[in-house]
């Protein structure tokens, strides 16, 4: 259910759930995390999208209520994204919700289609948010859009993601690949060293 495809050194993963929305399960947020640590040194370029109209329901209804919600596995993926020493790139093919926010943010980008909607609903389910999500959502959209988002339960458009920062593109669904291939050209055509001390300069 994660699938991953190994282009050089630009390597695509891919949520791969769509009967589910692509809800994660524990045994899928682990395969990311793996997948991720074993990009680090190997990969320039790390994209991550899902298959079909939804990028990520968050995680698995089942699982959420059998401990998932509040798992430590989402931190995890989000840490290890984070310090990847490659450009990470977020193709959001469809809706983002939940813990699988934290994925989108802490990518190096973000593009996203144009009927893409943007939700985190802790606070009408009772969780708190993974404890780096509210940090890197309010770096990216500020103080009071964060909390329009994870306080006052807020789904928001595409437009406003473009408008507010959260992503840097909207792109037709048939195009978002080839965006992230030209996305992808300068890292891809440097070093890796090169790549990754361009991205310890911008922390």
């Amino acid at each position: 259910m994660i699938d991953v495809e190994k282009e050089g050194e630009r390597w695509v993963v891919t949520i791969n759930r769509p009967e589910k929305a692509n809800s994660l399960t524990a045994d899928m947020l682990s395969t990311l995390i793996d997948t991720v640590k074993a990009a680090r040194g190997e990969a320039k370029v790390l994209v991550l999208t899902g298959t079909g109209k939804v990028f990520s329901a968050g995680a698995d209804l089942d699982a959420a209520k059998a401990g998932l919600a509040v798992s430590p596995l989402w931190e995890d993926l989000s840490s290890t994204l984070a310090e990847l020493p490659c450009l990470t790139i977020a193709a959001l093919n469809g809706t983002l919700a939940g813990g699988a926010f934290g994925m989108a943010l802490a990518c190096d980008l973000r593009l996203c289609v144009p009927d893409a909607k943007f939700f985190y609903p802790v606070m009408k389910l009772g969780y708190l948010p993974q404890p780096s999500d509210p940090k890197r959502l309010a770096a990216l959209v500020g103080p009071a859009r964060a909390k329009m988002i994870l306080m006052a339960g807020q789904k928001i458009t595409a437009d406003e993601a473009l408008s507010w920062g959260l992503v840097e593109r909207i792109v037709e669904r048939e195009a978002l690949m080839a965006a992230v291939s030209e996305l992808s050209e300068a890292a891809l055509a440097a070093s890796s060293d090169h790549v990754a001390g361009i991205k310890e300069l911008i922390k």
